[in-house]
């Protein structure tokens, strides 16, 4: 009986030291572990008798896969690695990390600069335009040197240039105020009046006249045309035509006297230039005569826009009448 042959020894395992250093991935290392026992002793004792080599292992590579055809290794050549996290791995992630977050404070920083010199640009743009209009204003590029006078009547233009004439010469935006109306206070018959600068060189005066009422006569037998706040216009030997005679007691700071200087400026001029007199006791009687001997009792300052209209339909209606009361504007009375 022939004795079996012994079972041949098998070679001591591979150093698995010198395989881990290649291997990044662990997974499954112990599925594996036996089989490379195994097919040590084999591949060795294959060497012996003559037959193939060991197959090396590549990295990451099993024996599977390295009995795989060369397509199937240049096909997982560029696969992503999927082991952990080498030091190298984590150095490349947090580089690109900085490197991601000076590019973004790079870019805030470069939006910052550029509004920040808008703004600047901007603020020196305004203050330059302002700065040239003041100092345009203030120089003798807008000097006054025309003096354009409106809204006259009884005055004459001329006469209101000529004593402004120390206005020509300074730039529009230093005119005097003062010195102007020290200039105008000389003509009576300026109510109020406004200025206004026309660049570049026109200085405009708009005047508004005051109004002439009546005429007052004096203790020493002259007459004084006077108008609604009893402002002293003009003064003459005779009377002046055109204007109504005011009878009253007292002077012009009673109230008499400002009732019927209200009721006669309320009047339209062709109107009032056919009153030939006015008379009040008190505020509340005033009775106003026509240069043709009608007579209107108007009675108080009171409504008196209303009072007019009510007039002029009664005399329009009554152009014959002797008497027209108004002194109930809705209840007109023609005697």
């Amino acid at each position: 009986m022939r004795r079996p042959s012994a079972i041949p020894v098998s070679a001591p395992p591979a150093e698995h030291g010198d395989l881990r250093a290649d291997e990044p991935d662990r997974v499954g290392r112990g599925a594996t572990s036996a089989f490379e026992e195994r097919g040590a002793g084999t591949a060795e004792e294959a060497g012996r008798q003559g037959g193939a080599g060991p197959i090396p292992l590549g990295r990451g590579a099993t024996p599977g896969a390295a009995r795989a055809g060369a397509g199937e290794d240049d096909a997982h050549a560029g696969a992503p690695h999927e082991g952990p996290l080498t030091a190298l791995d984590l150095w490349r992630a947090t580089r690109a990390r900085r490197r991601a977050l000076r590019s973004e404070i790079r870019r805030f920083t470069q939006r910052s600069r550029r509004r920040r010199i808008g703004w600047i640009v901007g603020a020196a743009l305004a203050l330059l335009v302002v700065g040239g209009s003041v100092g345009a204003a203030y120089s003798p590029l807008f000097a006054v040197q025309t003096i354009t006078v409106e809204g006259t009547g009884a005055l004459k233009p001329a006469d209101v240039q000529k004593a402004l004439a120390g206005q020509l010469g300074r730039p529009l935006a230093l005119v005097d105020p003062s010195a102007v109306k020290a200039a105008l206070v000389r003509f009576p018959l300026i109510e109020t009046y406004r200025l206004e600068a026309h660049p570049p060189h026109d200085l405009v005066v708009r005047i508004v006249e005051r109004t002439p009422v009546g005429v007052l006569q004096q203790s020493d037998g002259r007459f004084t045309v006077v108008d609604a706040a009893g402002v002293v216009l003009s003064t003459s030997e005779e009377r002046p035509a055109g204007y109504a005679l005011i009878e009253i007691d007292g002077g012009t700071g009673t109230p008499a006297f400002s009732a019927v200087g209200t009721a006669l400026r309320t009047l339209p001029a062709e109107l009032r230039a056919q009153v030939d007199s006015a008379a009040a006791s008190t505020p509340d009687d005033i009775v106003l005569q026509l240069a043709g001997g009608a007579k209107i009792v108007w009675g108080s300052a009171d409504q008196s826009a209303e009072k007019t209209l009510a007039l002029q339909a009664l005399m329009k209606a009554n152009p014959g009448a002797s008497s027209y009361d108004v002194s109930s504007p809705g209840v007109g009375v023609v005697g």
